[in-house]
């Protein structure tokens, strides 16, 4: 039996939930589905630029678990830039904390 997946801690919520490409209607394109820990995973790691140690930490997750949690966001994000699909941030199990 796997273990139940804890709480992810994020510093907020995105304020723009879906991206799509310019002149293509939302309705006649494939969503692909970015999760809220996905989401503060790119921005710890990208944006911040700290080391998966120092995110994990942020995030109340071990390295491991950061590792796979980022790897799968790039790979989503990969996706919607190369075949021109939008990007809907919503969902998984997360807790906000201001500046955490």
């Amino acid at each position: 039996m796997p273990r139940p997946k804890c709480c992810r801690r994020i510093n907020c919520e995105p304020n723009c939930k879906i991206f799509k490409p310019v002149g293509i209607p939302i309705v006649s394109i494939e969503e692909v589905v970015l999760t809220l820990d996905e989401f503060e995973a790119i921005r710890l790691a990208d944006l911040e630029q700290l080391y998966h140690e120092q995110a994990a930490e942020k995030m109340n997750i071990s390295r491991q678990t950061f590792g796979r949690i980022l790897e799968s966001a790039r790979k989503k994000v990969a996706k919607v830039l190369t075949e021109a699909l939008a990007l809907r941030i919503e969902g998984g199990e997360t807790k906000t904390v201001e500046n955490g």
